[in-house]
């Protein structure tokens, strides 16, 4: 039986040592992302909505937030309003008087249920100290099956997670690098036909299989293929332009700052200062918003998580052709006309 070459030491372990210094980064900083956020979440300018011509809940909001910084108030131009920013996910709670001297708490515990129990609690300190009856309504429950409303951030996960697994499959046996358009514009079509069956999967499992929603499914499992599409393309092009090692960026950018800064485990008022408004901007946050909406608020706050999407999805196409362009036409040129192409050829781009 014919043994193994023995390879000099010299010319494998630079680059093992970097494989391994690489994983070491990622690794602490897994760990100093999750536990710096999550292990202490320090509630700040929580918003509540308030109308304008609402003297009552106004000074209840405004001597609350005298003594704290816990609750922000969020001013309407009047109550319709208030209830329309409820509904959009710009507040998680309205405070509005009562008939007979009182106030009425209208809360929206879909969109974060720590966060309307943390108002619940607040105001209803608030009140008993004003003498003031507090009668409190949740407009958009969670589901009984998710009383912490954690599925959306979780069917989240599975998607981001999907997606740049798929797209390392496809680099590990193609070729990080699209030799051509050709290829470049195959490889794009195989990551849309995966992401429309594994949001499908998605919205079914989370649907009728586990019978977490029995409603949406179509519009779940639309935001699910949207959101394994824009992971897919996104680390399509950065291990385009950066061959596999692009694959520990990915991972940094979707999941290691990605999911604490999602705002799917605490809501982003919860967070440190630093990842407070990442949830608006990275993929895991867009994806988590996007299924709240189309689940729990008629898709009314749909737009911002679509679009971010989008984008992140086109600037993935876009830089995925580029690197085909670059990279991957002068890897294509440096092959002699005569090789046929091998796995170790298709991986040479990296």
């Amino acid at each position: 039986m014919d043994e193994e070459p023995d390879i000099p030491v010299r010319d494998w372990l630079p680059r093992t040592a970097a494989l391994l210094v690489g994983t070491l980064a990622l690794a602490s900083a897994f760990i100093a992302a999750y536990v710096g956020a999550l292990h202490q979440p320090t509630p700040r300018d929580v918003p509540v909505g308030v109308a304008l011509g609402d003297q009552r809940a106004r000074a209840v909001l405004a001597a609350v937030r005298g003594a704290t910084d816990t609750i922000r108030p969020v001013e309407y131009d009047d109550p319709e309003a208030a209830d329309d920013g409820l509904t959009a996910r710009e507040v998680y709670a309205v405070l509005s008087s009562a008939p007979g001297g009182g106030l009425r708490l209208t809360t929206a515990s879909a969109s974060a249920p720590a966060a309307t129990e943390l108002v619940d609690q607040v105001l209803g300190q608030a009140a008993r100290q004003a003498n003031l009856p507090l009668q409190v309504t949740d407009e958009v429950p969670v589901e009984g099956s998710d009383p912490r409303g954690l599925v959306p951030f979780y069917l989240a996960v599975g998607y981001v997670l999907g997606g740049y697994l798929a797209s390392t499959a496809l680099g590990l046996k193609t070729g990080t690098t699209p030799r051509s358009l050709r290829r470049a514009g195959l490889r794009i079509a195989a990551l849309a036909a995966y992401a429309v069956v594994l949001g499908v999967v998605g919205a079914t499992i989370v649907g009728p299989v586990l019978d977490v929603w029995d409603h949406d499914v179509p519009a779940l499992a639309a935001a699910g293929a949207l959101a394994v599409f824009a992971a897919a393309m996104v680390a399509a092009a950065v291990q385009g332009w950066l061959g596999l090692l692009g694959t520990g960026l990915v991972i940094l950018l979707l999941v290691v700052l990605g999911n604490p800064g999602s705002g799917g485990v605490y809501a982003p008022e919860f967070l440190p200062g630093w990842l407070r408004g990442m949830h608006r901007w990275n993929v895991p946050g867009l994806t988590t918003d996007l299924i709240k909406s189309a689940v729990y608020f008629d898709r009314r706050s749909t737009g911002w998580p679509v679009g971010g999407l989008v984008l992140w999805t086109a600037l993935g196409v876009v830089g995925l052709l580029t690197a085909t362009l670059v990279r991957g036409r002068r890897s294509a040129a440096r092959r002699p006309a005569s090789t046929a192409p091998t796995s170790t050829d298709a991986r040479s781009a990296e």
